[in-house]
């Protein structure tokens, strides 16, 4: 199976399995650990594990459920507004803890209803924005098959989104999806506290 090779690791993230899986430790006893209630998807910063893991950790944490799920979708990329969107077409990821598979089925579904272009692993993007997370989603969905697309901040990625939401019902997937965003770059480790710190500073800065 073709598989899309880690980038990140060891610099973004832990290199290792027994690292990352530290770090996730770490990261869920933090602050009110995953988040209680019943979700299906999820928004998460990608600035690297030593600065936004705890946060997307806890939030993919929170989208675990009693039942089994089927695929998570993963949306992300850097892109602007006029960005063609793309997807993983077919293979799998690499991640620390083991590869996750592509489904294609999905994956096709999606492509047969809008126009999206598919890029196998060898020519898919190198993104921070994306592989960040693989590490989370094979911990916490360890059965779980994967669907990677860069879409672009315009009026299209809602219609991406709800296609995608469609044929996964039509498929009868049970599905968990993850948005990967900048957010905030506010505070002392990124060298930006215009604002000062407290309380308020990020919601003025």
């Amino acid at each position: 199976m073709e598989t899309k090779k880690m980038t990140f690791s060891g610099t973004w993230y832990p290199a290792t399995a027994h690292e990352c899986e530290s770090s996730i430790e770490k990261f869920l006893q933090e602050k009110q650990g995953s988040l209680k209630g019943s979700f299906i998807g999820g928004i998460v910063p990608h600035a690297g594990w030593y600065y936004s893991g705890s946060i997307a950790c806890r939030v993919i944490a929170s989208l675990k459920s009693q039942e089994k799920i089927d695929t998570v979708v993963l949306f992300g990329a850097h892109m602007h507004r006029q960005s063609e969107p793309f997807i993983l077409g077919h293979g799998a990821v690499e991640t620390p803890f083991g590869e996750i598979e592509v489904d294609t089925q999905l994956v096709d579904g999606i492509c047969d209803s809008i126009s999206i272009r598919k890029r196998p692993p060898s020519r898919f993007p190198d993104e921070n924005t994306l592989e960040l997370q693989n590490p989370f989603i094979r911990y916490f969905f360890p059965e779980a098959k994967i669907v990677i697309m860069g879409v672009a901040p315009s009026f299209f990625a809602s219609v991406i989104g709800a296609m995608t939401v469609a044929e996964a019902h039509r498929l009868s997937r049970k599905i968990r999806i993850i948005g990967s965003t900048d957010m905030t770059h506010y505070g002392p480790d990124f060298g930006f506290t215009s604002q000062g710190s407290g309380e308020k500073a990020p919601l003025t800065g």
